[in-house]
């Protein structure tokens, strides 16, 4: 798909030619001032009246006239170089692409080093278009009846650099990975609840171990039965679709110890039980499986770029449905860990299946876990929709996903667990746990839970609730699921290093 080049052509006419402009002092760089001497000037003239805006994230179209081989060049405002970060050229790459998605074309040229800064180098740039790239040309097939007409894509990316065409080349396609494994954690969110089920999510994954040589593992009703994984099993009593506990494993070193766990959430559908909800609430429950899609983006990502670490993905999937065998608020469940659980809140599933889950990725020798999970409604009044929340057990863990998740452009923003929280979990009369001690701290309730298991093994929870979905389209998508913390759970493992 990358092409990459040293030298350009001015005759050559491609399709479109995409230059960054840079603001106060407004400039063109290395090959764009080429271009602008080829128009005697004129480029610098139509920066300066404003025709071609150098705003960040401003987009401008100008026609060459026959000038040079280029019918169009597509001009991309970067702001101030200083103020230019990964996220924001990624944000100006993606609403550059968008705007040419009705254009037609098959191939678009692109002059990297204009976007370059003293902080943001080619590698980061060729990185931030590749996955800038995927992200902004994806949308959900969806299920309409397709029209006859042949949609024109762009499968052709020529990219002028000084620099090492390897390294660019390298740096694109790794950037193209993540956004296209991104996408596949969008795709999985987006599918609905009756054509996603449990058995439907270890299918994909199977097909996920096969491309990659991961080891796989499928739980049957019946083995989690022997195993008494009793809370899982309470969310599965009213459904007809048999549950699943999928395990996928990346060896990266000789030995296997130190495994790093990414346990993720799959309730393919959530009623929320005999804890009914509304009518209005219930609609977009087929995205309560956004852990589980971003785990299996994560896992994308270090099929195709192999890191050296330990990996086992651990997802505990089912739907909570209603019927006469469903669990009931009031009921005592016990867990595979031993201890029990008093059920106040059929809808506080998530942390029930969790919990299972973490107890059986600690018997698969996971040192550290990281949990992902569509939780809780509290961390929507907590944090609102563009800040995933987090709990943990430990700060060096903690540290490492927090640089992980600045780095992919997900924020994540800590909330505590005190010891009074940890006892409000176990204030349970008849029982070990309490899956629902009351409305406050809502978020923070489903997290200490959680931790509950994890026990003395470092621990993360993050509570993407709010973060999974959008209810509108931004420079980097479109509505729908986000595929929110498959990058950051990639870009963890493979920077993964707890003896810094």
């Amino acid at each position: 798909m990358f092409t990459i080049r040293k030298d350009i052509n001015w005759n050559e006419p491609h399709q479109c030619l995409i230059i960054g402009v840079f603001d106060k002092p407004a400039k063109l760089v290395g090959l764009a001032k080429e271009a602008d001497e080829k128009l005697d000037g004129q480029l610098t003239a139509l920066v300066k009246d404003g025709d071609i805006s150098s705003k960040k994230k401003a987009v401008s179209r100008i026609h060459t006239l026959g000038r040079l081989g280029t019918k169009k060049l597509l001009f991309v405002g970067l702001g101030k170089e200083k103020e230019l970060t990964f996220e924001s050229l990624r944000e100006a790459f993606g609403k550059a692409l968008k705007s040419l998605k009705d254009a037609r074309l098959t191939s678009v040229s692109v002059l990297i080093d204009s976007f370059i800064t003293d902080e943001l180098d080619v590698l980061d740039t060729g990185h931030a278009f590749g996955e800038a790239f995927a992200l902004a040309n994806y949308e959900f097939a969806g299920y309409k009846q397709k029209s006859n007409e042949v949609q024109k894509e762009i499968s052709e990316i020529i990219v002028y650099s000084d620099s090492e065409p390897e390294e660019v080349s390298s740096a694109m396609q790794v950037g193209l990975i993540f956004g296209k494994a991104t996408n596949s954690a969008r795709n999985l969110v987006n599918i609905p609840g009756n054509l996603l089920t449990a058995t439907d999510l270890a299918n994909y994954s199977k097909e996920l171990a096969s491309k990659y040589g991961f080891e796989l593992e499928v739980l049957e009703k019946e083995d989690m039965i022997e195993l008494g994984m009793g809370a899982l099993l309470a969310v599965n009593q009213g459904s007809e679709q048999p549950p699943k506990l999928i395990v996928l494993k990346h060896q990266g070193k000789e030995e296997w110890k130190d495994a790093i766990a990414l346990v993720g959430k799959g309730i393919t559908f959530d009623t929320g039980g005999y804890s009914l909800k509304t009518k209005t609430g219930i609609v977009g429950m087929k995205t309560d499986m956004g852990g589980a899609a971003a785990v299996l983006g994560a896992m994308e990502i270090i099929g195709e770029l192999r890191p050296e670490q330990n990996v086992v993905a651990v997802i505990p999937s089912t739907d909570n449905m209603i019927s006469g065998n469903a669990f009931k608020p009031d009921d005592v469940i016990t867990s595979m860990s031993g201890k029990t659980i008093e059920v106040l809140n059929t809808d506080a599933e998530g942390r029930l299946v969790l919990a299972d889950a973490v107890t059986y990725a600690k018997q698969h020798g996971a040192g550290y876990i990281i949990d992902i999970a569509t939780l809780t409604g509290g961390v929507i009044t907590a944090l609102g929709y563009d800040m995933t929340g987090a709990m943990t057990n430990d700060e060096a863990l903690f540290e490492q996903v927090l640089e992980a998740s600045y780095e992919a452009g997900e924020p994540i923003w800590r909330l505590p667990i005190t010891e009074k929280d940890k006892e409000r979990v176990r204030g349970s009369k008849i029982a070990d746990l309490n899956n629902s001690p009351g409305s406050a701290g809502h978020a923070i309730m489903g997290g200490a839970f959680i931790g509950e298991f994890a026990e003395d093994t470092p621990w993360v929870h993050l509570d993407i609730a709010g973060t999974s979905v959008s209810e509108k389209a931004t420079d980097l998508g479109t509505a729908g699921g986000t595929g929110v913390m498959a990058r950051t759970l990639a870009i963890l493992v493979e920077r993964f290093d707890m003896d810094e």
